[in-house]
């Protein structure tokens, strides 16, 4: 593959790794939720979640291609081709995720601010309601440069770490009754995380021109993930509390394990999260808002309601909400399914 071609692929890959790390997967708190409680049946989770998601990116890519889409009601016109009414729900409920999701992202924030530093997240609210009154045309940009960074951050701590990790002892913190929900589970990571996924690969289809292409991105993306939550995971078996008290673990770990890179760690995820939040916040703006007033008083709303929902707790907020939308997105994963792929053409 030539350097401009493979450029292009790391491109797309970077920006698709960076939607599915954000403020719960840099955390901790969706591997401990998804994954890790059920012990060494969790690997294989973290397995069968991220072939899911490689072959979601895959089988979107090549139904984009084909049908020449550049929309997600486009996209919705391909997957619910008849049904009227069942493209307005769905795209209801592709708005409200995404806007529970920049709550997330904002509890997420707040929680590492408040826990690490002890300053209110009201700061982060304001901060990001001047962001949106403001040009965010390089976010995009900043999430390529942040992304690559903590994918070789997590990795230079798990090369650290790895030695001292007693993987044998893994289960005593299995916190699950029944293990035979891991395969189930791991469906509804992929599942939820796919709801935002496809409305990005629909916008990064430019620069995808053909099936070559399209399968280096899904299998590198597929792989990538698999080695950021192996890792993340073996982090969690170096949790020495109580970790479903911790809202952030991953951060207790470096905190904890590795005191020098503590800062560097909570700089990265910090960018990663609050880039995420920003790119969640102005998709969910565009979706909804009509005109500049609309987009303004949206954006005070959301601001205002950020800092009140992210009271809940940001794990309360995956534990209870995350599984909810696996659910629903399991609906959009089987409707692809169906879709004849074997026949998808790329132009």
């Amino acid at each position: 593959m030539g350097f401009f071609i493979m450029k292009n692929v790391l491109k797309v890959v970077f920006v698709i790794i960076g939607t599915l790390i954000g403020a719960g997967f840099a955390s901790g708190q969706e591997v401990y939720l998804f994954f890790f409680s059920y012990g060494m049946k969790g690997l294989i989770g973290i397995l069968i979640s991220s072939i899911i998601i490689g072959v979601v990116i895959y089988s979107t890519f090549n139904i984009l291609n084909k049908y020449k889409i550049n929309t997600y009601k486009d996209f919705l016109n391909i997957l619910i081709p008849k049904n009227t009414k069942l493209k307005i729900i769905a795209n209801f409920i592709i708005n409200i995720f995404i806007l529970i999701t920049f709550f997330i992202m904002i509890a997420g924030f707040g929680a590492y601010f408040e826990q690490e530093i002890g300053i209110n997240r009201l700061v982060l609210a304001i901060i990001t309601f001047i962001v949106f009154m403001t040009s965010i045309k390089g976010v995009v940009k900043v999430n390529e440069l942040i992304v690559p960074i903590l994918i070789g951050f997590i990795f230079i701590i798990g090369i650290i770490s790895i030695k001292d990790t007693h993987i044998l002892n893994l289960e005593n913190y299995v916190i699950r009754t029944n293990y035979t929900n891991f395969a189930l589970s791991a469906v509804l990571y992929s599942s939820y995380n796919s709801i935002l996924l496809i409305p990005v690969l629909i916008t990064l289809n430019n620069y995808v021109k053909n099936k070559k292409q399209i399968f280096y991105i899904s299998f590198i993306s597929a792989i990538v993930t698999i080695l950021l939550s192996v890792i993340i995971f073996l982090l969690l078996v170096r949790v020495d509390v109580d970790i479903s008290k911790l809202e952030m673990p991953v951060v207790y770990v470096v905190s904890n394990m590795f005191k020098i890179l503590r800062y560097i760690y909570g700089v990265i995820i910090l960018g990663s999260i609050f880039t995420t939040a920003i790119s969640l916040g102005v998709s969910f703006l565009q979706n909804t808002a009509k005109n500049k007033k609309g987009y303004t008083q949206i954006s005070i709303i959301m601001c205002i309601t950020s800092v009140i929902i992210s009271k809940f707790g940001f794990s309360n907020l995956v534990s209870l909400l995350y599984p909810i939308f696996g659910y629903l997105g399991l609906i959009q994963i089987l409707r692809l399914c169906v879709i004849k792929i074997s026949k998808v053409t790329v132009r």
